[in-house]
């Protein structure tokens, strides 16, 4: 005789009990083709799927199953996590909000709604939530944890990290809350203890999704760099396989090739920010202006508004409307103030989840939507994929590609982007006439004069400096610099402090190649029309490799002080070679790491001729295009009117040549 359908839903419900997922479902399917209105048999397959991450099919069933039973908590709940997992924040938010009315004491549906409140920025309203949670069951691990992700949402960092250590005392192997604090530690500068919580996490699951790059990075930033070359040639190898070994960013600080980083970019991509095909098609505005959107989390006192402040000055308003989309903060700097009042409007997305912001951005007409950021800082790489704009372009922040076919252009030259480089820009490719990086030309460096004693430098002797960030420091580039100073008596090496930690580092290795460690000099950070000026006191700026200076170059050059570099085998280790041939001074462009050796011996210990050398930059720093910001908007504002016609005439984007005025 044929099962009936209540044993056949013992049956599943024994299996499931029983954590025998497979039978359970294989049992609910066929009770489910018999009695397809079966409210329980509906609302546990949707649970098992749920399980089992098909959220699409669970949520159909869920749904099926509160329809005809409107006020099940458990179906309420399992298609509150379903609906969260498929991005639709807001249904998930009132699956779970009913949930809770007919179960206030759900600890689990606290949290759970806590978590949709962190995936629409309402950190408060999460916070709430998860004091709910923790209230009703204080050893409940998950619900500290989620409320340091919300913490650290409102940059609560020491709070965050607090909550994920008490997650941590409640079930020390949650791998999440290890990498939790790992970042909270970064963003507190505190990075051997990032390191040391990013490999509890890495011995916890070896094959974590970019752990290993993550953890290389923070062993970078703090100059640690035992055994540094087999993370760095492990890493390689799982790129290479297509494993998601590093973020992108990371790689960069040691990578040597932009096809590796390509390949590193494409994976992250489409783990992390893939595609929304459901998103609407956006189509390029019919105005009189181009409308230029330009998104940032830094439109503040930081490295990319310092660049690109005086383009935005410098747009052709009759020609462009340009709108700044802001995912960072107000820090009321005199920068900020100058981009208010260049850019026709600021949008504050800070407070809107990815959708709502990549809305925003469509419903502002935007014909062309500038990533400032890449992977770097504050970025909104979500909102791209959604592609809110008809023409996406790549630029500055992130010195590569971001290996995503919805990023149409990258902005470039010819020096970082060779041609026969372009096959490793997942981008169309567009050839700025000169350097492609932006720069200020009214940029202020303030009338204090600093006295190197004032500064911890020698009164005598050469002053090397280099205030590039820690991690592109390697350990090839200071073995160079360290013979440099063995070679050059009473110099010494002035670098950027940017944590205790990495100092401390940097004196050991100096000490372990028979350095002095007081011939290192650490500058600690200060405002930057100061840090212009105390640029006057060194003689000669090392850059480093693979990763040049970029902004910091810039700043180097505008100061009146030489730089001397490395031409690499990546764009980020080709800037400064493109900054030096556009402000003229190719001589300071080497081509390996022997000729950057002997050039800089050479020049300390020719006086005349670095004199000369820097003679040459102070002519040449007004009479060459590098910082000519008019010209540069004027090539820009090329690019983005060919990018526009094409757009405008549904042609495929296409590697552009912008002609020099």
């Amino acid at each position: 005789m044929a099962a009936s359908t209540d044993d056949i839903f013992r049956e599943a419900m024994w299996s499931f009990q029983s954590g025998k997922l497979n039978d359970a479902e294989k049992s609910l399917r066929k009770l489910l083709r018999k009695q397809p209105a079966h409210p329980l048999g509906l609302s546990v397959l949707g649970t098992i799927l749920t399980g089992l991450g098909k959220y699409a099919e669970a949520e159909r069933l869920l749904q099926s199953a509160l329809k005809l039973n409107p006020n099940a908590p458990a179906a309420l709940y399992n298609h509150g996590i379903a609906l969260k997992a498929l991005g639709r924040a807001d249904e998930a938010l009132a699956q779970f909000t009913q949930a809770l009315a007919i179960s206030p004491n759900d600890a689990e549906a606290w949290s759970n709604r806590g978590t949709v409140y962190n995936d629409l920025k309402d950190y408060q309203a999460a916070i709430a939530d998860f004091d709910k949670a923790i209230a009703l069951q204080p050893t409940y691990a998950l619900a500290h944890h989620n409320k340091g992700n919300a913490l650290f949402g409102l940059a609560r960092y020491d709070e965050a990290l607090a909550a994920y250590r008490q997650a941590l005392v409640l079930q020390s192997n949650l791998l999440e809350s290890w990498t939790g604090a790992g970042l909270t530690l970064h963003k507190l500068k505190r990075h051997d203890e990032s390191a040391t919580a990013y490999e509890t996490a890495r011995q916890l699951n070896p094959s974590y999704p970019f752990l290993k790059g993550i953890l290389l990075h923070q062993r970078m930033l703090a100059c640690d760099w035992r055994d540094i070359g087999n993370l760095i040639a492990e890493i390689e190898g799982d790129i290479a396989a297509g494993k998601l070994s590093a973020e992108p960013f990371g790689w960069q600080g040691v990578a040597t090739s932009d096809q590796s980083l390509q390949k590193c970019a494409e994976l992250y991509n489409a783990a992390k920010f893939p595609a929304d095909r459901t998103a609407p098609v956006a189509r390029p505005d019919n105005g009189d202006r181009i409308r230029i959107g330009y998104l940032s989390g830094e439109f503040r006192a930081q490295a990319t508004s310092i660049l690109m402040t005086g383009v935005l000055e410098q747009h052709d308003t009759s020609q462009f409307e340009i709108t700044a989309f802001d995912n960072g903060w107000d820090d009321g700097s005199d920068i900020r103030k100058r981009i208010k009042a260049a850019v026709h409007r600021i949008v504050d997305l800070r407070s809107l989840n990815d959708a709502q912001a990549a809305r925003a951005i469509r419903d502002s007409g935007i014909d062309i939507l500038v990533n400032l950021n890449g992977y770097f800082g504050d970025d909104r790489t979500r909102v791209f994929a959604q592609r809110p704009a008809p023409v996406q372009v790549n630029y500055l922040g992130f010195p590569g590609t971001l290996g995503a076919a919805y990023m149409d252009y990258v902005l470039a030259d010819a020096t970082v982007i060779p041609d026969s480089q372009r096959p490793f820009f997942t981008e169309n490719v567009v050839h700025l006439p000169d350097s492609y990086q932006a720069n200020d030309r009214t940029r202020a460096i303030a009338d204090r004069v600093f006295t190197r004693d004032e500064l911890g430098l020698p009164p005598d002797g050469v002053v090397f400096c280099c205030f590039n960030n820690n991690y592109k420091i390697t350990p090839q580039t200071f073995d160079g610099w360290m013979r440099i100073l063995e070679r050059v008596p009473g110099s010494v090496l002035w670098l950027l402090e940017d944590n205790a930690t990495a100092s401390a580092n940097l004196r050991k290795e100096a000490a372990a190649r028979s350095i002095d460690p007081k011939r290192l000099v650490f500058a600690p950070r200060m405002p930057p029309d100061e840090h212009l000026a105390r640029h006057r006191c060194a003689d000669l700026f090392l850059d480093t490799l693979p990763y040049n200076a970029h902004t910091t170059a810039s700043d180097a050059l505008w100061a009146g002080l030489p730089l001397l570099t490395c031409r690499g085998d990546t764009f980020a280790g080709r800037v400064a070679a493109s900054l030096l041939k556009t402000i003229d001074l190719p001589e300071l462009v080497t081509s390996s790491q022997a000729d950057y050796e002997q050039r800089a011996i050479e020049l300390a210990t020719q006086p005349d001729r670095l004199k000369a050398l820097r003679q040459k930059l102070a002519d040449n720093r007004l009479t060459t295009p590098l910082f000519d910001t008019v010209r540069f908007t004027r090539h820009l504002e090329q690019a983005y009117t060919a990018m526009h016609a094409r757009s405008k005439a549904r042609q495929k984007p296409e590697h552009i040549v912008v002609p020099a005025m």
